[in-house]
């Protein structure tokens, strides 16, 4: 399997299901590095150093070690119960949502839910959330009005690779871009 695919497969496990290893987190989203390689290794060739260049060379920085590397986790997109530990932030006036056209009449009516996620994923640009909208067909982007969310009281969380984070988004917080 390519490294893409160990990549992808690494994220179920740590983001939704480490049962399918064998493997369990932690509280925080934590699993043991040597039973997650011996759990890949029952399916496919798989190392320490295999799994540090998939960490290092992640376009996304969907991975962290912890300092002395005997641990991994998602830094987000989890579908499970973890608590990874993000800082709440505030956040720049405006942040941005990438998404497909099929999906609007459903954002324009209940706004963004985190469906099957813990939060809603934010991009600080638009770009940034263009190449996200091209991943479910045709991009639409939404602006997000986080000042305003945050002064209505709203939480914000920064995620170690620079996504947004934040439980929902209704509605009236949001502007289609045309």
């Amino acid at each position: 399997m390519s490294s893409k695919g160990t990549s992808k497969y690494i994220s179920l496990i740590l983001r939704h299901r480490p049962e399918a290893i064998g493997i369990t987190l932690d509280e925080h989203g934590w699993a043991n590095v040597d039973e997650l390689i011996e759990g890949i290794r029952r399916t496919r060739p798989f190392s320490m150093e295999m799994l540090e260049e998939i960490v290092r060379t992640d376009s996304k920085q969907r991975y962290s070690f912890s300092e002395d590397r005997t641990l991994i986790r998602a830094n987000q997109g989890h579908s499970i119960p973890v608590d990874v530990e993000l800082e709440r932030k505030t956040p720049p006036r405006v942040l941005y949502h990438g998404t497909g056209e099929k999906y609007t009449a459903s954002i324009d009516a209940q706004g963004l839910l985190p469906k099957s996620r813990l939060y809603v994923h934010l991009s600080p640009d638009e770009a940034t959330a263009v190449n996200v909208g091209r991943r479910h067909g045709r991009p639409v982007v939404y602006e997000v009005l986080a000042e305003e969310m945050e002064r209505d009281g709203f939480a914000f969380f920064l995620s170690v690779n620079g996504v947004w984070l934040t439980k929902t988004v209704p509605a009236e917080y949001l502007r289609k871009q045309q």
